[in-house]
């Protein structure tokens, strides 16, 4: 273990004695406390794993809705775990000041300075220790996606269901490896898992068909990957494939591997995600057809747009008799239908149901808010259910 992640810890662990009173209380006063109204209010300890731009959004997000959380919703939180590869498992079940949290440099470069002579106990050393030392009533679980196994994103979230805590995830791999195992273990624990964030950011798709009982999707189409979007749309211009990824990696859109996008295995995932919560049709990945965008040409893209017919990388799924069958792949599309006037950022989606004929959603140049505000919502509704 680094000399740097020991005084790192030993930091973070004295801030439990530090913390103000009040907010900040020790996790034996912590439960219900008197609002002003009188009414109780329920203090939640919340965990982050995964520190990147997204869950450190949630952090400053939730410190900006605090009051309003509290008023409205009679919830409070105070910030117990951070981790990542670069932190290791930090927890503090005193509570973080979450100012400290999302400003520049935290906490990836440095913690918040705490009585470096504080004495610390030894620091936990895999997910389960730390939820148990966070004293964790919720994670926020948003780790990179693995296409493959959905690990270790979903060995998280069962690790948190274990303990007791409410799973929520940003993560599509768990959704589309592990859904029906976590969400039997979620209600057998009496617990929520949930997923909002997976796809279109926070638009509220799966909490939507929540409140559409005994409805039945019969089949789905639209553009859920934006990276792609974004690409066709500087091709149809005037930049080469090459030129048009470095532009959307430049400006912060693309990864700087982006395959998953560009060979539709982020589309593809996000379909079997619907498919397999919405559907209820389990479906492996392998039995999507799918196609990326490498294969496209720009005079290909500007002669299509020219036409009134442009390029689009579709996402579509069928209820038949024997299951689902969906594909990935570019589509022509007409300039003037709904899919053909997304772009940029933009996503849609387009439902078949046995009552509404078709519903559909426009999602409009997102930011990481909007995909912060579905965690969000989704701590909202799992705890407001308790």
């Amino acid at each position: 273990m680094s000399r740097w992640f020991c005084e790192t810890w030993e930091r973070a662990a004295s801030m439990q004695r530090m913390a103000p009173q009040g907010r900040f209380q020790s996790a034996k006063d912590s439960g219900l406390q008197p609002s002003a109204r009188g009414i109780r209010i329920r203090t939640y300890n919340l965990c982050f794993l995964g520190f990147g731009n997204v869950n450190r959004t949630l952090v400053r997000l939730l410190h900006d809705r605090a009051q309003e959380l509290r008023d409205r919703h009679n919830i409070s939180f105070r910030i117990t775990g951070v981790a990542s590869r670069r932190l290791g498992w930090i927890a503090n079940p005193a509570g973080f000041d979450p100012e400290s949290l999302y400003g520049p440099g935290t906490p990836a470069r440095e913690l918040p300075t705490a009585n470096p002579n504080a004495s610390a106990s030894q620091p936990p050393q895999n997910v389960h220790d730390w939820l148990a030392a966070a004293q964790a009533d919720v994670l926020f679980e948003a780790t990179s996606l693995n296409v493959e196994t959905g690990r270790p994103a979903a060995d998280h979230i069962r690790a948190a269901l274990h303990h007791g805590a409410h799973a929520i995830t940003a993560n599509k791999g768990p959704i589309v490896h592990a859904y029906r195992e976590l969400r039997d273990l979620a209600a057998k624990q009496g617990k929520r898992f949930l997923f909002e964030s997976t796809v279109m950011d926070g638009v509220p798709i799966f909490s939507l068909f929540d409140q559409l009982p005994a409805i039945h999707l019969q089949g789905f189409h639209g553009i859920l990957n934006s990276t792609t979007n974004v690409i066709l749309g500087e091709m149809e211009s005037v930049l080469t494939f090459d030129e048009a990824l470095k532009k959307a990696q430049d400006l912060g859109i693309a990864e700087t591997d982006a395959t998953h996008d560009i060979d539709g295995w982020d589309a593809a995932v996000k379909t079997a995600a619907l498919i397999t919560v919405l559907m209820d049709v389990p479906v492996r990945l392998e039995e999507i057809q799918r196609e990326g965008i490498r294969d496209l040409t720009p005079q290909a893209l500007r002669n299509a747009r020219r036409d009134g017919w442009p390029f689009k990388l579709v996402c579509r799924a069928q209820r038949e008799a024997n299951g689902v069958k969906a594909r990935v792949a570019p589509e022509k599309v007409l300039a003037t239908s709904p899919m053909g006037k997304i772009t940029g950022t933009s996503s849609y989606i387009h439902f078949e149901t046995d009552i509404f004929p078709g519903l559909a959603i426009t999602e409009e140049n997102p930011g990481l808010y909007a995909t912060a505000y579905g965690l969000l919502a989704d701590f909202v509704r799992a705890v407001a259910a308790h």
